[in-house]
């Protein structure tokens, strides 16, 4: 049996038994667990890394459903065209055009204080084919909405989910990333990446 951590009573939840039946059954076909347990917060922002291949949205969404966790996450708005366009606003996916970041930042913030509840994942490094650099957008967004960060870590050589630490914005974002990024320094993606050092925008 797939070892999933309990979801808190004040996190949001899918509260769907077939969805989470599937994610425990993916995650166990993949051979994968979840190790740690996110915070029993109402907000939170998740950052995910490494992101090297479509794997991790596969695994990832395993791990949602597995946990009957509701989220969000960002994808870039070609995406959601034609008929997977519902498929992933089901999921819980908001499209986004990359070309206006602030624009992006000052959405999410708003859509934070608009809900009771509410839990965003994004990917830091932005896309899986970028140089690996990790952008500010997601401490951005932590930071207007007065929510915290948890680390995600995708590690393909454990095949673990390894969820933590917690940890907040501050006002020194460069010094956030930095501790950010050597914390997922280790950690083995689905494909190795060189990672430039320094930070991009959302």
């Amino acid at each position: 049996m797939t070892n999933v951590p309990p979801l808190g009573t004040a996190l949001p939840r899918r509260g769907n038994a077939a969805l989470t039946a599937l994610g425990r059954t993916l995650l166990r076909a993949l051979g994968w667990r979840i190790e740690g347990e996110i915070p029993n917060l109402p907000k939170l922002v998740i950052a995910i890394a490494p992101h090297t291949s479509n794997w991790d949205f596969v695994v990832g969404m395993a791990a949602m459903f597995a946990l009957d966790l509701r989220l969000s996450f960002l994808g870039k708005h070609t995406l959601f065209r034609g008929p997977f366009g519902a498929l992933f606003r089901g999921m819980g996916g908001i499209a986004v055009d990359r070309s206006n970041p602030q624009g992006v930042v000052d959405e999410c913030v708003r859509a934070f204080g608009a809900s009771e509840r509410r839990v965003l994942a994004l990917a830091p490094q932005g896309t899986r084919k970028g140089d690996g650099r990790f952008r500010s957008g997601f401490l951005r967004i932590a930071r207007g909405a007065n929510v915290p960060v948890v680390l995600a870590a995708l590690d393909y050589g454990a095949r673990t989910v390894r969820i933590g630490p917690l940890v907040r914005a501050s006002e020194d974002l460069e010094g956030d990333l930095a501790r950010i990024e050597a914390h997922f320094a280790g950690v083995r993606g689905k494909r190795a990446r060189r990672m430039a050092a320094a930070p991009h925008d959302l």
